[in-house]
């Protein structure tokens, strides 16, 4: 008997087809956004991105696009609050 187990953060959604992509998640001030992100890939815990998806981080993101949506919001609270830095892709 053969079983396909679909990896929900890298495989395309089948039900929507939509593409693969690499989140961007909220970080309280003063944390590391790649240290929540590794401590719930150890974990398997779900995070929350800007976007609203809910996923447990499994891949290497850099290896993916950016989310479109998740791009526009980061955007825009750097236009609001003045952030520097920009996420890596």
């Amino acid at each position: 008997m053969i079983s396909t187990v679909l990896d929900r953060e890298t495989d395309v959604d089948l039900q929507t087809g939509e593409p693969i992509v690499a989140h961007i998640i909220k970080s309280e001030p003063g944390k590391s956004a790649s240290a929540i992100v590794t401590e719930a890939r150890v974990f398997g815990t779900a995070l929350e991105a800007l976007c609203g998806k809910t996923f447990v981080p499994q891949r290497d993101p850099k290896k993916y696009p950016m989310c479109d949506v998740c791009k526009e919001i980061y955007q825009t609270y750097s236009d609001i609050f003045g952030l520097n830095d920009t996420p890596s892709e």
